[in-house]
Parts: C-alpha cells; sequence; structure tokens
C-alpha cells in the first residue's frame, strides 16, 4: 500500500474477513469509536478532513469498502446488504460490539440498512447526501432522469471504460457547488484508483447490481414497515443534482430520532466541499 496519501496522525492496516482484506484508515484512540463509510466515487480519504476533527475525542476508523480503495475487490458480493455483513464482520473481527457510524452516499445508503438490522451495534449515525431506504416510488419518479450518469455506468463496456479513463474527475468536480475544493492531487488520488481494471469493474457492478437486483424490491416497499431507532443526524447539500432535498419528504413517520439539515450552496460531495461545517455538526452530535 506504498501509494496511500498520507495525513498526519493516521495509521493503516488491513483487516481479513469474509475472506476478503479490508483496508482501514486509523487516527485517535479510546473506546469511543466511530466508523466511517464511503460513498461513490471515493474511498477512505473522502475522511481526510473529518478524521482529524474527531480524533482528539474519538478512535476513527474509515473504512475502504469492498472493490473499492485498497480492500480487495472481488468480482461477485455488491448487493448493498452484502456490503453491510462485510462492515458487520469487519467490525467483529476488531472486537467492536457497538460504534457510532458515518455515511455518505452509499456508505450512507448502507449505514441506514445496517442500522434498521442491526440496531444495538450503532449508537448514533450522522449521514450527508443520501436519501433513506424507505424513498417511496412517488418521490422518485419525477427526478429519475437525474440518474442518467448510472445508466451510463451500466451499459455493457461504456462504464467500465468511464472508469479508467477520466469519468471520476468529471463526476466529483461536476456534481460539486465549490469547485475550488478539488485540486489536481486530490482527484488523481480518487480517480487513480479506478483506473485499475478490477475496482473499475467493482464500481460498474455496485450500480449494476443495485438498478437490476434491488432498485425493484425497494421502490415496491422492502424498507417501508422498517423503523429506524438509532438517533440520526443529517446534512443534506440542496444543490445535489441527483438526489433532492424534497425526496425526504415524510421521513418523520419511518423515525424515532432523525433531524435533517439542509445545507445551501453545496451539492453532493459535502464532506469534501463544506469539511468545517461536517466536521462541527459531527463533533456536536457524536459527542
Amino acid at each position: 500500500m506504498s501509494d496511500l496519501p498520507e495525513i498526519d496522525g493516521v495509521t493503516h492496516r488491513t483487516v481479513r474477513a469474509r475472506g476478503i482484506e479490508f483496508h482501514l484508515a486509523e487516527a485517535g484512540a479510546g473506546d469511543d469509536v466511530v466508523l466511517c463509510l464511503h460513498g461513490w466515487p471515493q474511498h477512505w480519504y473522502e475522511w481526510r478532513h473529518l478524521m482529524p476533527a474527531l480524533a482528539d475525542r474519538h478512535r476513527v476508523l474509515a473504512l475502504d469498502l469492498r472493490g473499492f480503495g485498497w480492500s480487495d475487490a472481488p468480482r461477485q458480493g455488491y448487493l448493498k446488504e452484502d456490503m453491510g455483513d462485510d462492515v458487520l464482520a469487519v467490525l467483529d473481527e476488531l472486537g467492536l460490539d457497538r460504534v457510532k457510524l458515518v455515511g455518505h452516499d452509499w456508505g450512507g445508503w448502507i449505514g441506514f440498512l445496517l442500522c434498521l438490522r442491526e440496531r444495538r451495534r450503532f449508537e448514533r449515525f450522522f449521514a450527508l447526501n443520501i436519501l433513506p431506504p424507505w424513498v417511496s416510488a412517488r418521490a422518485m419518479a419525477p427526478h429519475l432522469w437525474r440518474l442518467w450518469y448510472q445508466w451510463l455506468i451500466l451499459t455493457p463496456g461504456l462504464g467500465y471504460q468511464l472508469h479508467r479513463h477520466g469519468f471520476v474527475a468529471k463526476v466529483l468536480v461536476g456534481a460539486s457547488t465549490r469547485t475550488e475544493v478539488w485540486d489536481e492531487e486530490t482527484l488523481e488520488i480518487f480517480s487513480q484508483k479506478f483506473t485499475e481494471p478490477e475496482r473499475a469493474r467493482a464500481a460498474v457492478q455496485m450500480y449494476r447490481t443495485f438498478n437490476l437486483r434491488e432498485a425493484s424490491a425497494i421502490i415496491r416497499g422492502r424498507y417501508a414497515n422498517q423503523r429506524l431507532t438509532v438517533p440520526t443526524r443529517m446534512l443534506f447539500g440542496t444543490d445535489d443534482n441527483a438526489l433532492r432535498p424534497e425526496q425526504l419528504k415524510g421521513y418523520e413517520r419511518h423515525v424515532d430520532d432523525m433531524q435533517v439539515e439542509l445545507v445551501g450552496g453545496c451539492g453532493h460531495f459535502i464532506a469534501d466541499e463544506m469539511p468545517e461545517l461536517v466536521a462541527e455538526r459531527a463533533r456536536e452530535f457524536l459527542a
């Protein structure tokens, strides 16, 4: 893992779980553990600002999900419930029975699934720019056109080639309002991993699996009757051009304790665009 970007105070390790080597970045110490799950098209380095901001109070772990970053990238296993099983298995290997959870994008989606399934293992959940899994077909229908990029990724051969040739940097900049946060070095750190064939394939599998095997059951209400009891806070950049804040409407019916803060002037990649706000809210909530 010699190509890992460096952050002061952050160390790295691998954990073998479910037959896969998972990469973990770690900062801080103690029994108050925060686990961070990244989204697409990123990896643990999404949390480069948040990890140091929390490390004085918490032991912070940033996991590379199956297929991403420096974790193994098998051909199968990209059902999001299965990826939730990955997370639980890693926690088991680390001997961690209960943690606080942070998730963005797919990491946030997997975070919701985990909190619904294994509520005793998650003390709090801090979610960033992701819809909860009980979103309705009525809420989704007017905005399906916004997911055009997923169909590019799904197209045989095309999604694979896009990830290997410049698509990632265009997504990161194009889905952001504060584009000045993306310097060439940071874009390269995220883009470079997807030039590896197995990781380009894994990214395609994330979306192909969701659209072809998961989405229809979700729209039919797979999670509609499940209740979120883990205390949850969400920050949601209102300039997100794929997921819209109005799609969150009605979430109160499904939760015991969840609050949503809409953040103007910010796009999808809120942890990158507004790291100070994310760190401030995370410190308040996770403490």
